[in-house]
């Protein structure tokens, strides 16, 4: 238990913190669902969209620290091979 000010404060922050991320982490989620959803469908241009969308979103949250920047590259280049060979 916090038992100083300073520490008190800084329960406060994490708490705050931790639910802003989490909105932000389920958000790529989110949007990393509604690409495979268009996948399974089969609409290429569906699943072209979902793509281009989710992309800004999933680089941001890499940049803010949400997501590893790894993670975000690896989310990124498996989407796009599916979304590519749906097309093809």
């Amino acid at each position: 238990m916090a038992n100083s000010p300073q520490a008190k404060k800084r329960a406060r922050q994490a708490e705050k913190r931790r639910t802003h991320n989490s909105s932000l982490r389920s958000l790529v989620r989110t949007n990393i669902k509604k690409i495979n959803a268009a996948i399974d469908s089969g609409s290429a241009e569906d699943a072209k969209a979902a793509y281009d969308n989710a992309i800004p979103v999933i680089d941001r949250m890499a940049d803010k620290g949400i997501i590893h920047k790894n993670k975000a590259a690896r989310h990124k280049s498996r989407l796009n091979a599916q979304v590519k060979a749906l097309s093809a």
